[in-house]
């Protein structure tokens, strides 16, 4: 059975001053394994390399690779995803980033939170996705 997305909309509705197109939820109730992925970042998991230095749209493509990659590694799926939040060291990143995640996720409604932080653990990482997937029995 798959999770149950309550009130569900779209941010282009919603925020219809900004050109992004995200599909999210208010709420969700999640039914299987829980996964819990550490927040991703624009950084190679191969290599540890940071990629994308100066390129938030950049870093955060890679970011949702990373937490797409990582969740079919644990038996899961974009879909899957109940919880993003999003952490950007600048308010003028929000619509690139956002503009990135919504691609990644189109139809698959999770509950977002977005935060502004001062610095994130480098400062070369612009953008840092963490995400909360629940895998359907």
């Amino acid at each position: 059975m798959k999770h149950e997305r309550i009130r569900c909309f779209n941010t282009k509705e919603t925020y219809p001053e900004q050109s992004i197109d995200n599909d999210l939820c208010q709420a969700v109730v999640a039914r299987g394994r829980t996964v819990f992925l550490r927040g991703q970042i624009g950084q190679n998991l191969e290599t540890t390399e940071s990629v994308c230095l100066a390129d938030v749209a950049g870093q955060t493509e890679r970011a949702m690779y990373n937490i797409d990659m990582l969740l079919k590694e644990a038996g899961g799926e974009l879909e899957d995803i109940c919880k993003i939040t999003i952490y950007i060291v600048d308010p003028r990143y929000r619509e690139d980033v956002y503009r990135v995640v919504g691609k990644w996720l189109k139809g698959v409604y999770p509950v977002s939170t977005g935060i502004v932080v001062t610095a994130l653990a480098r400062p070369e990482w612009l953008v840092e996705v963490d995400a909360t997937a629940v895998i359907p029995d």
